[in-house]
């Protein structure tokens, strides 16, 4: 590399990561102390394991030009397609979710890299097709090339892994000039999915109180009547569009068809999500419903965060994680322990450094010349921006429990290394922002 490009190393982002890192290794090891102040776990010399091979693979990454795998994109994305379905049918489960391959204690996630897989391919792909006659079609093509590993790893069943490919879908395709119009049957669509199917379980065991319009939810009668009537409207509307071009025909047809479709997936989602997932998705509307049990880490987290006050009861002192109220206090609320440690002020330290890692992916989207380049850097900041609000969001209680780890803090080499290569990917477009 000339001394040009080694100009470009990003080294805030790089000692943001390691800072951030650095304070996931503390808080793995006050979260391994007992009441007794004893040390009950070694997974902060794993950690550290972890984040040293990681910044091994994410400085290689960053000296590998990017763009020498573009045209390996699309084998790449089949191999890892591949290894989810050998995943579903041989590998072993963690925490409920067939995900895991591997022997004893050594084992990775597929789906985690995957998620790299997956950004570079739709990169590759959203890029060679900006001149795309059809944006319908392209938008289609992007849509398949998101369902397929979604799809392999909801089945595992892994929800969190799997809701992680939205946004980075999203975020793509708007930065790739997808007509907004398209984006909004992704979102709208699941938005109204994830309410219908919420809706019955809330009636029983928040409302408490019969509500008419949701038999239309659970009343296979009333849902099929429901998909014919919205059918037949989606279908008239259209047939007015096509024969009139007046666009609120064209508005008629695009919000019932979104609403009937919504429907459906909804029905198929109460048959395929298992009864724990669901009541995940509503005790954060009222963690009080099942205070023992779903709602048990929320309840927990929210004291932990609220204990701590500005500057936090003392790092090793945190009362919640050492007395082991905080189930997977190491992974998916390892912001929990750190909040009661540190207080406020750690917690908005935490986030000043995830800010200036997004900051940075934006930045660099922005400023490289290369389409390909700045696409990628989309989609490993959507991830990481979403990875963030969603953890934060869930040890609040302002979101519903997923299972998504707070990227270089939480527990976990396979979630771990996925970040520290994604870094390594956006330092590596940035060092050669300049090149076409």
């Amino acid at each position: 590399m000339n001394i040009r490009r080694f100009t470009y190393f990003d080294f805030l982002l790089f000692f943001s990561v390691i800072l951030l890192s650095v304070i996931g290794i503390s808080f793995i090891y006050s979260s391994g102390i007992n009441s007794e102040g004893m040390l009950v776990s070694n997974q902060y010399v794993k950690q550290i394991i972890w984040v040293v091979t990681g910044i091994g693979f994410l400085l290689t990454v960053t000296f590998v030009d990017y763009r020498r795998f573009a045209d390996r994109t699309l084998l790449l994305y089949v191999g890892a397609l591949l290894l989810l379905v050998y995943t579903r049918l041989f590998g072993r489960y963690v925490n409920g979710a067939k995900s895991w391959l591997g022997v004893g204690e050594l084992g990775i996630q597929p789906s985690e890299f995957t998620k790299i897989v997956y950004i570079l391919f739709l990169a590759y792909y959203l890029d060679r097709s900006q001149n795309a006659r059809s944006q319908l079609e392209r938008f289609i093509r992007s849509g398949l090339i998101m369902v397929a590993p979604m799809l392999l790893i909801l089945s595992q069943p892994d929800l969190g892994t799997a809701s992680v490919y939205v946004p980075i879908f999203l975020a793509m395709c708007f930065v790739a000039g997808i007509p907004l119009r398209y984006l909004g049957l992704v979102l709208l669509g699941g938005g109204l999915t994830i309410v219908f199917t919420v809706l019955p379980p809330w009636e029983t065991n928040i409302a408490h109180v019969k509500i008419p319009a949701i038999r239309i939810l659970t009343d296979l009668r009333y849902t099929l009547v429901a998909l014919f009537s919205l059918g037949m409207i989606t279908l008239l509307a259209f047939i007015g569009y096509m024969l009139s071009k007046a666009r609120y025909y064209f508005w008629i047809a695009y919000m019932t068809g979104i609403i009937a479709a919504s429907l459906a997936l909804s029905l198929a989602a109460s048959q395929v999500l298992k009864d724990y997932q669901i009541m995940r998705l509503i005790v954060f509307l009222d963690p009080n419903v099942d205070p023992l049990g779903s709602g048990w880490n929320i309840i927990q987290s929210i004291t932990a965060i609220g204990s701590g006050g500005p500057f936090g009861v003392g790092f090793l002192k945190g009362t919640q994680s050492h007395y082991r109220f905080l189930p997977q206090q190491s992974t998916d609320f390892i912001f929990s322990i750190l909040s009661e440690e540190w207080g406020f002020m750690g917690g908005l330290a935490v986030f000043a450094l995830y800010a200036i890692v997004v900051f940075r992916g934006v930045i660099i989207m922005r400023k490289t010349e290369s389409g390909f380049g700045s696409l990628i850097a989309t989609g490993i900041t959507a991830m990481f921006f979403f990875h963030f609000v969603v953890n934060i969001g869930m040890v609040m209680g302002m979101m519903p429990i997923t299972g998504i780890p707070l990227l270089f803090l939480s527990y976990g080499g396979s979630s771990l290394w996925t970040a520290m290569m994604s870094v390594g990917m956006l330092m590596s477009v940035n060092i050669r922002r300049l090149d076409h």
